[in-house]
């Protein structure tokens, strides 16, 4: 006599099992903490560590946002190509509108080049 199959015990099944493999080391983690953590709290043990020295003065720095801006010019020519180079290499196979979708998405690139120039953002300081 056959048994009957359910197809959702397969997704729970699968997903208990990605519960537990996520969960199993932190509650080691949690478990070993507890077992082997010192308790010697004081002023060394509590004090901020970086490079071993006190840090001195405020943390807070402000950057001018040419360097922001630099960054975003950066990101977008670099998706461009990663854009560019599956266009490439299928190009003989394509037709004339993936043609003209990659020339109006390189126009868009080109003005945000020409926009960037114009403000001088692409002048370092």
């Amino acid at each position: 006599m056959p048994v009957e199959y359910n197809p959702y015990l397969f997704i729970v099944v699968l997903v208990v099992a990605a519960v537990v493999f996520a969960l199993t080391p932190v509650a080691l983690a949690y478990l070993w903490a507890r077992k082997f953590k010192t308790h010697k709290p004081g002023q060394d043990k509590n004090a901020t560590y970086e490079c071993g020295l006190e840090s001195k003065g405020d943390a807070w720095v402000q950057f001018k946002s040419e360097y922001y801006l630099y960054a975003i010019i950066f990101l977008i020519f670099d998706v461009e190509t990663i854009f560019l180079l599956p266009f490439a290499v299928a190009f003989t196979g394509l037709g004339k509108g993936a043609f003209v979708a990659m020339m109006v998405f390189l126009l868009l690139l080109v003005e945000g080049l020409a926009w960037a120039w114009q403000k001088g953002v692409l002048n370092w300081k």
